[in-house]
């Protein structure tokens, strides 16, 4: 089943899809031991299963508005903003260090911070919410 996802990097927005393939791989070992033993599949898709919803779950933000995730891994040298700050579209929101470059992180949208989900010094992976606009 593919997602999409919108990602904004260097302050361009760029819908993309993403096809999770680790589903399809744990589908076909299952369908074979199936006829051997059930409770061994069932178990197996359990675990492989609840970590999958958890990840997706946490960058969605249970109000509207407008997620900045990150573009590329690294590191988190400032945080521009905080809760409540208002911003309007290209403001910065951040300095992420990848690959010993700074590269700013700027607001998608104008609005107000709803959130932020991230302080200097932490890592973050690619897709990682920072932060939330509304």
């Amino acid at each position: 089943m593919a997602r999409k996802f919108r990602v904004v990097v260097n302050g361009k927005s760029y819908e993309v899809e993403v096809e999770d393939l680790g589903t399809g791989a744990a589908a076909a070992p299952v369908a074979a031991p199936a006829p051997v033993a059930a409770p061994a599949p069932v178990a197996a898709p359990a675990p492989v299963a609840a970590p999958a919803p958890a990840p997706a779950a946490a960058p969605v933000p249970s109000g509207a508005g407008e997620v900045v995730a990150a573009p590329m891994p690294g590191k988190i040298l400032k945080v521009a903003v905080s809760v409540g700050t208002v911003v309007n579209n290209g403001d910065m929101l951040l300095i992420l260090e990848a690959m010993k470059m700074e590269n700013e992180i700027m607001a998608s949208t104008s609005g107000t911070v709803k959130e932020v989900r991230t302080k200097e010094g932490d890592s973050v992976n690619t897709g990682d919410v920072l932060v939330v606009i509304g």
